[in-house]
């Protein structure tokens, strides 16, 4: 692939190989027809937890793959998931110590790292039934919240629900709808739609993560649930170490995006 080859021509190998040369751009967008990801990477000892809490909470943290202890990559996913993300969040005792592009020096011998489904993996399929993806045409990153909703905690593990947030006309919600249902592993329908009040949220102008998007007269906003879920659960849990992608990130994994469509 040449360097004038679009970030969606890109197959997963090429952009991985981008940043970890150093790139730092959200990736929304990336790689048409492949898996984005979320991560986090826990000690052995919180694995566990984080599994159980990820089972309670399936809509927020659908699993894609988990890696050995110490391992930093697995058949679905062919990098080095600590070189090969465009950004990365280092939290110790659930502060956010660091954001940076290589988390190889802090990466643990008994570290554990799930690949968590990610929402972009459905926008293609989203633009071809016409429905608009607002922060790809902004060029910039999806909208995140935390909502008023807890999940369901689990061990040490609980936290708020986060959502993003995808603006478009009413009639087009049930075509929404009806197309990202049919990826679950990928978090799969929208979880509320209309008022953001509803969920807890105040201000779709201030989102606690990415960027605002512009609501256009008309349009309602939809909300999906996220996988940055998992790292509010670190900053309310507190655990000693925690690395996940910096929101909006992903891993680029080493699965076709067909390999979650239900009929």
């Amino acid at each position: 692939m040449t360097e004038t080859a679009t970030p969606a021509a890109l197959a997963p190998d090429e952009a991985r190989a981008r940043f970890r040369a150093g790139l730092r751009v959200p990736t929304s967008g990336w790689c048409a027809g492949w898996t984005q990801a979320n991560l986090l990477a826990v000690p052995r000892a919180l694995a566990y937890d984080f599994l159980l809490f990820a089972q309670r909470n399936p809509a927020a943290c659908p699993v894609l793959d988990v890696t050995e202890p110490g391992a930093a990559g697995s058949p679905r996913f062919a990098g080095d998931l600590r070189t090969d993300l465009p950004a990365y969040r280092v939290y110790e005792h659930g502060e956010l110590v660091a954001e940076v592009d290589d988390v190889t020096d802090r990466w643990r011998e008994d570290m554990v790292a799930f690949l968590i489904g990610c929402s972009f993996t459905f926008e293609d399929a989203l633009l071809e039934a016409g429905v608009p993806v607002r922060h790809i045409e902004q060029g910039s990153n999806v909208p995140m919240y935390r909502t008023g909703i807890d999940c369901r905690p689990a061990g040490e593990l609980s936290g708020p629900l986060v959502v993003s947030m995808r603006p478009m006309a009413a009639s087009q919600v049930a075509t929404a709808v009806r197309v990202t249902s049919r990826y679950p592993a990928v978090h799969g329908a929208p979880v509320h739609v209309g008022s953001p009040a509803e969920l807890g949220i105040t201000d779709l102008d201030a989102p606690d993560f990415g960027d605002p998007v512009e609501v256009r007269p008309g349009e309602v906003p939809v909300f999906w649930a996220c996988g940055v879920t998992p790292q509010a659960a670190v900053m309310q849990s507190r655990p000693e170490l925690a690395i996940g992608h910096a929101p909006g990130h992903m891993a680029i994994t080493d699965i076709r995006e067909s390999e979650h469509v239900v009929p």
